[in-house]
């Protein structure tokens, strides 16, 4: 097989495989159901006020809770998700069907057009995008220019969605990734950027990754309690 054929493969998850996962994500949506999840109202005003399809932005190290933040807000959506062509994003787009996040196959080494392409048309066709800047590999809290694009190209706002957590489990990998313990409390903080702020040439990928990292603070969470939803 030639390189160029090897770069087109997409693996697919079938069979036991895929029923092997049915546990995991089920109790994965149990432990994120647990989770008292705190937002300002005015930050629950400010989202319910968008009424298009958007590109949701979050360090990788902050996974664990999306597809729970993106149930609570009851976004009439589908929510997709950029996964990539190995045998690893396979596992993965099984995971993420399960707690209700679909996929679009690719990467910024593999299929990195195609992929943007297929983000752009889920966006255009009415459907909420995520994406984490610093993903798949790092560097850890470093913005990549890849979802800015694809927001200019596909005039979408840009939500930043940050998180602090009571009390959780970091695990020992490149992100240092955050496993909020169950029961716990969570605080998430949105900061919206339109369309219009986005395609001003002045408003680049550090104005981004400034603003995200101040919404993702590693440190204690703030005492001060927002509403629970």
């Amino acid at each position: 097989m030639s390189a160029s054929s090897r770069k087109s493969v997409i693996h697919d998850l079938k069979g036991w495989r895929y029923l092997v996962l049915w546990p995991l994500g089920m109790a994965v949506r149990a432990w994120t159901l647990s989770l008292k999840i705190e937002l300002s109202p005015l930050t629950q005003h400010r989202l319910g006020d968008i009424n298009e399809p958007v590109v949701f932005a979050l360090w990788h190290n902050r996974l664990f809770i999306a597809a729970e933040m993106f149930r609570r807000h009851h976004r009439q959506r589908g929510v997709y998700g950029l996964v990539s062509t190995s045998r690893d994003g396979a596992w993965l787009e099984a995971f993420f069907d399960l707690v209700g996040i679909r996929s679009v196959r690719g990467s910024s080494h593999r299929r990195g057009r195609e992929a943007a392409l297929g983000l752009i048309e889920v966006l255009k066709a009415g459907h909420d995008i995520g994406i984490t800047p610093d993903g798949p590999r790092g560097p850890l809290y470093e913005f990549k220019s890849g979802g800015l694009v694809v927001a200019r190209r596909a005039q979408a706002p840009m939500v930043l969605l940050g998180s602090a957590y009571e009390s959780a489990w970091q695990l020992p990998s490149w992100d240092r990734f955050y496993v909020p313990l169950p029961f716990s409390r969570v605080r998430v903080a949105y900061d919206v950027v339109t369309s219009a702020e986005l395609a001003d040439e002045q408003f680049d990928v550090a104005s981004l990754q400034t603003k995200l990292r101040a919404l993702s603070p590693d440190g204690p969470m703030p005492t001060s309690k927002p509403a629970v939803i």
